[in-house]
């Protein structure tokens, strides 16, 4: 099946998809294809995202036709490991452009976090085939603009609603715990498959497979000079959303075992002394390139992220168990290790970010939100508090999917790495 014949059958606004797709083959060869000492095995991620509403949307249509069931999901709190233990796929969701805002709005408030709003605005114009190829959308109670929206989304394609607790403490722990144990009984509901010691066993090693070989990754950036750039790591971390977990991890290993020839022989895409950048903040969906870019089309290099799209993803593997009651109870622990913005406290986050800067020898961070977002927003005074603690060179940027401040967000990038030489 060719992909307009995919993407009719998948009852996709072909219009507006040709319209919203026609930008992003230029931006992606001036933003990534023309980089000089790329690694080779760059080439695979380059190739899904040429075809990302192409090979793997079939390959999804492929796997329903045999009676599988695919699952959409936009957080790091919601456990693949058990819909993979079913045989099912767990994929991530178009969320990161300008485009689909305006309509997004049509349902909306203005003063929304544009993630929600553009990813809202893919299902309600019909541009996203992820939105059209899965039976379910799984969201989670991370804030109050994703809380409502899912009411909203629910309207347009059947939306499970996973309750994250807002603290850390015994009683939040039980709690999530029996969420995790109702998603696994709703998952098993809706794809008729048993969850089984065997298949659950399979489905975590199947999931800390994609994120150990992401942690490798990032264990090289921490080389001077780095190996890779930022934005190929960050266009890597969000293809692993999309992208099948097991070809995906065969794949980041292939170029980390590039990288490490690289790294011994001190071979690096940026010179020794350029600035070396850790960003903080909200997440940055596919195709937000934005902040990386103007980062390093300045001199700068990005070698990690304390975000939702970096580090917090795949920093911590569920511990495997005898028992399958054991495996869901480790299922449920991994998520609670990941700071995100919404927990109060929020001591963890600093404790990462400060263990982060020093771990990849970082010259300073950018601690970057997206616009009314609120928990990240309100965090940026802590964060900003605790790096002027220990003397962190850091600068707070704020912006959305748009292109209208690309020449205000340089000027300031510019200033604040010149500051680190």
């Amino acid at each position: 099946m060719e992909n307009r014949e995919l993407w009719a059958a998948l009852d996709i606004d072909l219009e507006k998809h040709d319209d919203f797709l026609a930008p992003l083959p230029g931006a992606f060869t001036s933003l990534f294809l023309e980089r000089a000492n790329r690694p080779q095995a760059m080439a695979y991620f380059d190739r899904v995202v040429g075809d990302i509403h192409g090979i793997r949307v079939k390959e999804l249509v492929d796997l329903k036709e045999k009676g599988k069931k695919v699952f959409a999901t936009f957080c790091v709190y919601v456990p693949e490991e058990i819909i993979a233990a079913t045989g099912s796929a767990s994929i991530g969701l178009c969320a990161g452009a300008q485009y689909t805002i305006p309509a997004g709005e049509k349902v909306l408030p203005r003063n929304l976090c544009p993630l929600i709003k553009s990813a809202m605005g893919f299902k309600l114009e019909r541009i996203c085939p992820y939105f059209q190829v899965s039976d379910w959308v799984i969201g989670e109670t991370t804030c109050d603009g994703k809380k409502k929206a899912w009411e909203i989304l629910n309207d347009y394609i059947p939306t499970y609603v996973m309750e994250l607790p807002q603290k850390k403490l015994v009683q939040d722990i039980i709690l999530w715990e029996q969420e995790i144990r109702e998603f696994a009984s709703f998952i098993e509901r809706e794809t008729k498959v048993q969850l089984t010691q065997d298949n659950l066993a399979e489905g975590i090693a199947k999931i800390n497979k994609k994120r150990a070989a992401l942690k490798r990754l990032a264990s090289l950036r921490q080389a001077k000079p780095a190996p890779i750039h930022g934005l190929d790591v960050l266009l890597i971390n969000q293809l692993a959303f999309f992208d099948d977990p097991e070809r995906f991890a065969h794949q980041v290993n292939l170029l980390c075992d590039e990288l490490e020839e690289r790294v011994a022989r001190q071979e690096g895409v940026a010179a020794p002394d350029a600035p070396r950048i850790l960003i903080t903040g909200t997440p940055q969906p596919i195709p937000f390139w934005k902040i990386h870019a103007l980062i390093e089309q300045a001199g700068g290099v990005v070698v990690g992220e304390e975000t939702c799209t970096g580090e917090r993803y795949y920093r911590d593997l569920t511990e495997p168990a005898a028992e399958a009651g054991d495996m869901l109870r480790n299922i449920a622990k991994r998520p609670l290790n990941v700071n995100c913005a919404c927990f109060t406290p929020n001591s963890g986050r600093i404790q990462d970010i400060i263990a982060m800067t020093e771990n990849l020898q970082a010259d300073g961070v950018i601690d970057f939100t997206l616009q009314f977002c609120q928990p990240y927003g309100v965090d940026s005074y802590t964060v900003a508090k605790e790096l002027d603690k220990r003397e962190i060179p850091h600068l707070k940027l704020e912006s959305d999917f748009s292109e209208e401040d690309q020449g205000q967000l340089k000027t300031r990038i510019d200033a604040f790495l010149e500051m680190l030489k």
